[in-house]
């Protein structure tokens, strides 16, 4: 085939996946639901007759774009919010991804004819979870989470794909290699989780301090710079037999958390990368897929997905959350919350690669399951979560027309604060206030227009104030803005 037509083939399939987000933005359908849908319909049994069966193929570029999809989740990653609830979600992520995996086995041992290994390796494909797509459901819905639901799921969707890949490949390799048995997991587990997490810390500690005192001439070799560094640290743990993924995820979060030039810069290349990386993955894998395989297993993966949304996932999460101090409402959001992604499909690929005489079923098995369960539990979370009253509105996050980055050696920051309408300050001049020396009033939106301030500005009620300090001169500032108007 010429390179033009498959650029233009490249260009077509990105664009309409690009634009079919607005249907998930109008409708609530979930985004991941789309992409694969546009991949099948690619496909050679959809319009656009594209053959492809190259699961090695597959394979590669799943893996490739799981890695900065997962790093941008780590990057992204508010730690003030998510710091208290580190302990469930690992939990969630480790013991209940395994609890899952168990009972899903069980499932398809007895659904599918399966042999245990077998059902547990398809049960390992399918436990880990996707809370990304449930969330830009929630957005198109104009609706979130209540605390501490949302930086729980997010914090658990982002770490338990590691889980997932390590008891996947752990039950390929019983099955595969001569003499090994189920216990022979336990120090590989031990071993693939330290030195992932290891690799991941120190990695993140070279980043930061390399990037402090790189200096470069160009700004946009910044994220160019970052994607060496990312890949690095997944080869990294992978050579030194460690869990690669988990390392990537573990290195984002800690680089979310710290201070280094052009991070925002860094953090929005690395979030439209990550989209185009899910874009590429699923309809990689919507190629990969025949749907005349899976018409004959339709029975079959509508009641192990059924069980698996109503017994594995939940009673997993139950057990789990037993020792945390959270209501029955909220467990119960999290179990329904816990709908498959892009992991499983992937993982689906392995099987392949491994030579097992079922890997045709389960790649179809799951992608059934993972379609059933986006459709079924994502398009259902707006309306549980508000008959579970564990919703609220989604804060609306103004975007001004400058920014201001924090670094190490600034001890400021861009924060915005409404004025009340019965504060001491409205209609006084900006000279005329009481405010710490170091803080500066930056920007003024009024009426939905911004406004350069100046001195002689008269504050009024309602006007958002765009301020630059420190923390603690912006406390002082706040309590200025918090003092009441005296009656009479």
């Amino acid at each position: 085939m010429p390179i033009e037509n498959i650029l233009l083939l490249v260009a077509v399939l990105i664009f309409v996946s690009v634009v079919s987000s607005k249907l998930s933005d109008k409708f609530g359908i979930p985004i991941l639901l789309l992409f694969l849908v546009i991949g099948m319909l690619a496909g050679s049994e959809g319009i656009g007759g594209i053959y492809f069966d190259d699961a090695m193929l597959a394979k590669s570029v799943g893996v490739v774009a799981l890695i900065f999809i997962i790093f941008s989740g780590g990057l992204d990653t508010k730690w003030k919010d998510t710091k208290s609830v580190i302990l469930p979600g690992a939990i969630l992520s480790t013991a209940g991804v395994l609890m899952t995996a168990i009972f899903t086995g069980f499932f398809a041992v007895h659904i599918l004819k399966f042999s245990l290994l077998e059902g547990m390796l398809l049960g390992s494909i399918v436990s880990s979870t996707d809370a990304a797509a449930v969330f830009s459901v929630l957005r198109s819905k104009r609706i979130s989470l209540k605390q501490p639901l949302k930086p729980l799921l997010e914090f658990e969707s982002g770490s338990n794909d590691p889980m997932a890949i390590f008891l996947t490949v752990g039950f390929i390799s019983i099955l595969t290699v001569e003499n090994m048995s189920i216990a022979a997991l336990i120090p590989k587990f031990m071993l693939d989780m330290s030195v992932g997490s290891l690799v991941g810390y120190f990695m993140a500690k070279f980043i930061i301090f390399f990037i402090n005192r790189l200096k470069l001439g160009y700004e946009g070799l910044y994220p160019v710079i970052m994607i060496s560094l990312v890949l690095l640290t997944y080869v990294i743990a992978v050579f030194l037999k460690g869990n690669g993924i988990l390392a990537v995820y573990l290195a984002g979060l800690m680089l979310g958390k710290a201070e280094f030039p052009h991070k925002k810069t860094i953090i929005r290349f690395h979030d439209g990368l990550a989209w185009l990386a899910q874009i590429v993955m699923f309809i990689t894998l919507g190629l990969l897929v025949f749907p005349s395989h899976i018409v004959p297993l339709i029975g079959a993966g509508s009641l192990l997905t059924f069980l698996l949304m109503v017994v594995a996932r939940p009673v997993s999460v139950l057990l789990c959350l037993l020792p945390f101090n959270m209501n029955m409402r909220q467990k119960v959001l999290v179990a329904w919350v816990g709908l498959r992604g892009s992991v499983p499909i992937i993982l689906a690929t392995f099987p392949f690669m491994a030579g097992i005489p079922q890997a045709d079923t389960i790649f179809n098995i799951v992608f059934f399951v993972v379609i059933a369960s986006v459709f079924i539990q994502g398009t259902s979370i707006p309306i549980l979560s508000k008959i579970l009253k564990l919703d609220v509105p989604l804060a609306y996050k103004m975007h001004y027309p400058i920014e201001f980055e924090k670094t190490a050696d600034i001890d400021a920051e861009l924060i915005d604060v409404i004025v009340p309408f019965d504060s001491e300050v409205v209609g006084k001049r900006i000279s005329d206030l009481d405010i710490p020396k170091k803080c500066l009033i930056a920007l003024i939106c009024r009426d939905g227009k911004f406004v350069i301030p100046s001195g002689s500005m008269v504050i009024e009620s309602g006007d958002v104030l765009l301020v630059l300090a420190n923390t603690a001169d912006f406390l002082v500032f706040q309590q200025t803005l918090a003092h009441l108007k005296k009656e009479g």
